[in-house]
């Protein structure tokens, strides 16, 4: 029986902006499991079950090339990764591993009594030195554990043990969807990201490029922002969210916002999206569709990822009674939907 050291959810994961999204599929190859089990009751919702104290849990860590590799990174990085110290926030290179965690399927373990299994799946990039490298293997792990408890709200026990099986059944082969900007280039799956702001010769009018003209405009809580106002993506704030009776309560830290800026700014709601949009300042977008593994690419830097995994399995958001606060002294705006 092994025990994995706590340790907190790695933020080091460049603040990537959602762009187009590619269909992959995954057929894992199984790489080694790890039990574990439930420390309290709580409902998993993606099998309408529950989880009770003691329940055993089996994580099946699995390869695929149709995961993104971790960028390169100096040693000195991974390290900090490993430690779940934070990266320096203007870095581009920042290191991070990325991984899908399936939903959970019901089995029975060897005594026939029932548990959980989820299938963790990372790039296999990664296998040489999970294997060889026993601190890297738990901190594999432990992101493992890490996601899984954010994706389906489990608490897992870290007093764990390793079976002397490959993979608890056979990991599933599913379809995930993930942004191409992801993959380095010359992945098969690499795209280049769009170009986000277009540079005008003195004296030449930019005309606007129509999008997707049929699809319904989010709805916006502020105006409109008016024109020329917009700027460069400056940052992704950092935000969290909780639950009172009746709405969906999204807190949004942005230092340095003043009353001035309220008035250039827009906030746009969709059932399962958040656009905020500060000039100069912030650039928020959360969009609750997209694949697990990018939520987590987009808001692990910003300390955020757990936030965003968590949202994603609510309720849709509530337009028609939202409303938002611009708490300026606090330096946060807080969301009711």
């Amino acid at each position: 029986m092994d025990t994995l050291p706590g340790s907190a959810l790695p933020r080091h994961t460049p603040a990537l902006m959602v762009s187009t999204q590619t269909a992959v599929t995954l057929e894992p190859v199984p790489a080694f499991c790890v039990k574990s089990k439930a420390l309290q009751d709580t409902s998993i919702r993606i099998t309408a079950s529950s989880a009770s104290p003691g329940l055993k849990v089996f994580v099946n860590v699995a390869w695929d090339a149709n995961i993104p590799p971790p960028p390169e990174g100096s040693e000195e990085e991974i390290s900090k990764a490993m430690q779940g110290q934070d990266v320096d926030e203007l870095s581009p290179n920042a290191w991070y591993v990325p991984l899908s965690v399936s939903d959970a399927r019901q089995d029975r373990d060897k005594a026939g009594q029932p548990s959980l299994v989820f299938d963790c799946v990372f790039n296999p990039t990664i296998k040489s030195r999970t294997l060889k490298d026993p601190e890297f293997k738990t901190f594999i792990i432990e992101l493992s554990f890490q996601r899984i408890e954010a994706q389906a709200s489990i608490v897992l026990s870290r007093q764990i043990s390793t079976p002397n099986i490959a993979s608890k059944g056979k990991p599933q082969r599913r379809t995930i969807h993930i942004s191409p900007t992801l993959y380095p280039p010359g992945h098969a799956n690499h795209r280049s990201a769009p170009v986000l702001i277009e540079e005008v010769a003195p004296g030449q009018e930019a005309v606007p490029k129509i999008k997707n003209k049929s699809a319904k405009a989010p709805k916006g809580i502020l105006k409109e922002t008016s024109p020329g106002s917009s700027a460069p993506l400056i940052r992704t704030p950092s935000w969290a969210w909780n639950k009172n009776e009746t709405k969906i309560c999204v807190i949004v830290t942005v230092p340095g916002l003043t009353h001035a800026h309220i008035h250039s700014s827009t906030l746009d709601l969709e059932p399962r999206r958040i656009i905020l949009h500060i000039p100069a300042l912030y650039e928020l977008d959360i969009n609750l569709d997209t694949a697990d593994a990018e939520l987590t690419a987009i808001f692990s830097k910003c300390g955020s990822s757990d936030s965003a995994l968590t949202l994603k399995r609510m309720r849709d958001l509530d337009v028609d009674g939202a409303n938002a606060e611009w708490r300026v002294a606090e330096e946060t705006i807080v969301i009711y939907a």
